[in-house]
């Protein structure tokens, strides 16, 4: 089962508005696992970014100035062609999903639609209710570490989100279980391969099993064993 975990760092928070994406990360999972293939792209907006952004993601206007806009085809067409038919996880998903569709409406492109959006603060409110809900939340529960992280950037919020995909879903036990090794096409000879063969050969010698039954003859006749 394939999924791409997805992140924006935008302008502002209007995406109906004025603003837009300034940058994308996108981590691809196998199974609720990272398979190392990511997807990053700095985005000129046309427009300023905002004091808030910068403090938060320390993308600065000059950052982005030398950056191809959104309907460069590196850009739309890469992280289009990267997402594929996957299903699209994100943290608070109506907010990236809201900006990323307004840059493809802009490009005349189809927007993802929302039944293709799954959404982790969903999932943990539900799991944990009442519970803080933010990535930075989440990741100090699973014990995920946060020491990369001194600011917001997409990628890195991207790999964070997917590692608390995977503790939401069950945690690495339940990705590698049986069902799902089967789901990822792996042959079934590979899962038997650590079973334990069944019908192992004796190791006993016709020899010494005639020797043992000779023993036992020598015992009498109602031996306890013998019984049934």
């Amino acid at each position: 089962m394939r999924e791409i975990a997805f992140d924006t760092e935008t302008t502002g928070l209007d995406w109906r508005g004025d603003d837009r994406v300034i940058e994308v990360g996108a981590v691809e999972l196998m199974n609720y696992i990272p398979t190392g293939k990511t997807f990053r792209m700095l985005i000129n907006p046309g427009r300023p970014v905002s004091a808030d952004t910068v403090r938060i993601t320390g993308i600065t206007d000059e950052m982005l100035i030398d950056q191809p806009s959104f309907d460069h085809p590196d850009i739309v067409d890469g992280l289009m062609a990267f997402i594929g038919d996957a299903r699209i996880v994100a943290h608070n998903a109506g907010f990236d999903r809201g900006f990323l569709n307004a840059e493809l409406m802009r490009c005349g492109r189809d927007p993802v639609p929302e039944d293709r959006w799954i959404d982790t603060v969903i999932i943990a409110r539900k799991k944990f209710p009442g519970a803080p809900a933010s990535l930075d939340a989440l990741c100090k529960r699973f014990d995920i570490s946060l020491d990369a992280r001194t600011r917001h950037g997409a990628l890195l919020d991207a790999q964070l989100l997917a590692e608390v995909y995977l503790e939401l879903r069950g945690g690495r036990a339940r990705a590698f279980d049986f069902d799902t090794l089967s789901q990822a096409n792996i042959a079934p000879e590979r899962t038997r391969a650590h079973r334990r063969p069944e019908g192992l050969p004796s190791l006993i010698t016709e020899e010494e099993m005639a020797a043992h039954t000779a023993f036992l003859d020598r015992l009498g006749d109602k031996p306890l064993w013998r019984k049934g």
